[in-house]
Formats: C-alpha cells, structure tokens, sequence
C-alpha cells in the first residue's frame, strides 16, 4: 500500500540542477507532498501565501531577494531548511535557529538527517522562529544594508538605502519611510541602527532614526531642544544625545 502525504513543501531555489536534486532526494520521503517550485523570492511569497505548505526548502543566496529577506517579509514561516554553497555564510546562526541547513552539495543520507529533525517539528506543530534566525544571521555577519525588502499586501519590494528618509519605532516594529509611503516591519531600532551606515543615517531621538540626506533644517523646540525638519515637510524631535550625533554627522 502507498504510503499518503502528510506535509506539503515547496522547494525555493534559482538553480534548476539544485531543485531537481532537492526533488530526487525528497522523492525518497513520501510523507511529503511538493506543491510547487520556485525561482526566486517574488515568486515565493506568492505561492507561500496561496499553497500554505508546511515545509520549505530555501536557498540562502538568490538574486533579487535573498532567502533571509524572504523571511523577513513573511507573517507566518513555516518550518525552513536551509541550503547554501557557502560554509562560511553565519551557519552559527542557521545552527541556533534553522531546523537545519543543507550545505551544497550534499548527500542522501545528509538529507535524510535533515528530514529526521524536519518530521519530528512537523509533527509537533512547530515552525520556525523566523525573527530570532534573522536577527542571529545580522548579529553574526554585522554586514551594512544596501537595501531593505518590504511587503505591501500579497507583493514584496526592494528598498535601497538611500531612499529611506527615516524610520520610526514603534514598539516590537519599526515603520520605514520611503518614497512617499511607508512600512510596517518586525525589526528594532536597533537593527538598523547598527546596521545602516553611520555616516548616512543617525539616532536622533529613542523613537527616530533619519537619513541626514533628507534633513532640510533644524529648529528650536523649546529650551535647548530642536526638531529636524525634513524635506517633505516633517517635524521630528531630536533629543539632547541625537543632537550631538547631529552635529559630529554634518559637521556644524
């Protein structure tokens, strides 16, 4: 009698050889059903989002979208196994947080290994902690964004730095302003305090952090306060701290 499927997975690779392999190997599992494929992170979300499946196969280096920035974009992750050719790419962090990561190539029998530790959280209903895997691959690599990838309904986009014009907190999230619109996103301040180029962006309040590009001006506020007046029009407050930053950033 055939075994019936349990789970579902879909597979988020941009090499076609690397799917297949994942597809072959999985082949040997019949517990799990592919429900789709995928080239690349835009076409992941979609599906994720219209195939609910339980599992993911997902690979760490992709264009456009990385499968961390993939991640970060999703409300409810399922459980991830990750795969990469790079064995120096934060596995600390995959070790912490991924339910395992498949390091390019591999075996068989090393991803029968992954599957063991995959069936036994399926079965209890776990997913992966997305964030806290996110946030342990930032703090590993401590590498500066070029750009930060959003979600606006079912559609993702790619920020570059340098359109961001400020971000305000807002408690466990931030909302990133950009282009005349903005983003909810479940990040501190202190990621992207520490993660955006210093020279460019600074702290100015506990609630604000701004891309000194778009500040037009400063005025008083009250007695040794100011607020920073941005190009389009915004008043932000500026504590005595930020102030400071303020002046060593633009040298006045």
């Amino acid at each position: 009698m055939t075994q019936q499927s349990n789970f579902t997975a879909l597979i988020i690779d941009d090499e076609p050889p690397a799917r297949a392999v994942v597809r072959s190997f999985l082949s040997h599992h019949p517990s799990i059903e592919i429900v789709g494929e995928c080239s690349n992170g835009f076409e992941a979300i979609k599906a994720i989002q219209e195939q609910n499946p339980d599992l993911i196969f997902l690979d760490v280096q992709m264009p456009k979208v990385s499968g961390l920035e993939l991640l970060e974009v999703l409300d409810d992750a399922p459980v991830v196994v990750f795969s990469t050719a790079y064995d120096q790419y934060a596995l600390k962090a995959f070790e912490m947080s991924a339910v395992d990561y498949l390091l390019k190539p591999y075996s068989q029998s090393r991803f029968n290994q992954a599957m063991e530790k995959v069936m036994e959280q399926l079965r209890k209903g776990e997913k992966t902690d997305t964030k806290k895997l996110v946030e342990a691959h930032s703090d590993e690599t401590l590498s500066l964004l070029e750009r930060v990838v959003v979600k606006t309904g079912n559609k993702m986009h790619v920020i570059p730095v340098g359109k961001i014009r400020y971000i305000e907190a807002s408690e466990d999230y931030v909302m990133i302003y950009a282009d005349h619109s903005r983003h909810l996103k479940a990040q501190t301040m202190k990621f992207y305090e520490t993660h955006l180029n210093p020279a460019q962006f600074v702290r100015i309040h506990r609630s604000y952090l701004v891309n000194v590009t778009f500040v037009e001006r400063l005025e008083p506020y009250d007695k040794d306060t100011y607020v920073a007046i941005m190009n389009e029009g915004q008043r932000l407050k500026i504590s005595r701290t930020g102030y400071r930053k303020l002046k060593e950033t633009l040298n006045f």
